[in-house]
This record gives C-alpha cells, sequence and structure tokens, in this order.
C-alpha cells in the first residue's frame, strides 16, 4: 500500500503545509509569546485538529457536509467566531496570544487545545481532504479508506514537523523582539488582523 505515497504526494502535501494558514500563524504568536515549549504544544493541537476531518474524508462524512448547507453554516459560523475569539486575545494585553515581554506560561494542554479547534472548526478541512487525497488513491475501492488513512496521516506528520520548525523560529527570535516594545504592540495586532481577516473570509466562502 506504500506505493500510494508518491513523491508527487509528499512535495503536494509539503506545499500545503508550509503555507501559511491561521494554524501557523496561531503557532507562531504562541513561539514569540510563550517560547519553545508552548510552541510545540501549539504545533501539536493544530495537527490533532486535523484528526476529525480525515476520519471524515476516510468515512465519507466530508460528502454529506459538503451536501448540508446547514450542516456547513453552522460549522462555518463557529469558526468564524472563535477566529473573532482569537483576535480578541491577541489585542488583549493580557490575552492568550499577546506577545509581551513578561514571560507567561498557559498549560500546554490550553494551547494544545486551542490549536486543536482551529483546525476542528474549519469545515473546508474535510472538503480540501476530499479534493487532495483521491487522485493519489490506488483505485481499488476496498482499500480506499485504509490509503486515505495512510495519506492523511503522512500529511499530519509532516504538518507536525512544519509546525514545530515555524514555532522554535519563532520562539527564538522572542529574545530579539522583547527590546523593542513597540514592536511586540505592532506583532500582537497583526496577529489579531489576520485572524479577523481570515474570519471575514470564512464568513462569506461558499461551500
Amino acid at each position: 500500500m506504500t506505493h500510494v505515497i508518491s513523491l508527487q504526494f509528499l512535495l503536494t502535501a509539503l506545499a500545503v503545509v508550509v503555507i501559511p494558514g491561521t494554524g501557523v500563524i496561531y503557532t507562531l504568536a504562541i513561539g514569540l509569546g510563550q517560547g519553545p515549549r508552548a510552541a510545540l504544544a501549539a504545533a501539536l493541537g493544530c495537527t490533532l485538529g486535523i484528526v476529525p476531518h480525515l476520519a471524515a474524508a476516510a468515512l465519507g462524512l466530508a460528502a454529506i457536509l459538503h451536501a448540508s448547507a446547514l450542516a456547513f453554516q453552522v460549522l462555518k459560523f463557529a469558526g468564524v467566531a472563535y477566529l473573532l475569539w482569537l483576535a480578541w486575545q491577541a489585542l488583549r494585553a493580557d490575552g492568550a496570544l499577546a506577545v509581551t515581554p513578561e514571560s507567561r506560561r498557559a498549560p500546554a494542554g490550553a494551547i494544545a487545545r486551542r490549536g486543536a479547534l482551529i483546525n476542528i472548526l474549519n469545515p473546508k478541512l474535510s472538503l480540501f481532504f476530499m479534493a487532495l487525497l483521491p487522485p493519489f488513491l490506488s483505485g481499488d475501492p476496498a482499500r480506499a479508506t485504509a490509503e486515505i488513512a495512510l495519506l492523511g496521516g503522512v500529511f499530519m506528520v509532516m504538518t507536525l514537523g512544519v509546525f514545530v520548525l515555524y514555532g522554535l523560529f519563532a520562539a527564538a527570535a522572542r529574545a530579539r523582539l522583547l527590546s523593542s516594545p513597540a514592536a511586540l504592540r505592532w506583532l500582537s495586532r497583526g496577529f489579531a488582523a489576520v485572524f479577523a481577516a481570515v474570519a471575514a473570509r470564512l464568513a462569506v466562502e461558499r461551500a
């Protein structure tokens, strides 16, 4: 079954993972705000948030979500509300995503849960897997579920690796930014703006 893991799939998955999205922005914000250990928790949480969508793709539930306008809209606007909450957390001086000179250590579990919710509440992710994975399957219906699980697992491993690198890079840059309060404020505002912009885009997108 490993023949489905082609170089083309690996390159395609890597290109998708490297492109910054909300998970990357969250991991960068946590790395800058709380250091390397927190960044690792954020990367792990974002990766685990892929699991429900991968399961949906493997079981064919993504097609149901795509066909049900109500289900899609409910999940979509839950995601919009959550992204706006993250934007608010970045703007608040004591918010969970604020980048401040003070050393803050939120519990790793809380950081991971917030990261997981970013992906869980993104209805596009199930549809993304339904579009990305089929071209790389062998075409045998009896093995389709197992092959989707295998390709999705590889995608998750790549996601974790890339997000860890992003997070550690941000944590390493933290020390250089601490001496500039103005830079920290603009970083927090920038993260807030990104989350708000993604929320606005998600709100107007159709299934």
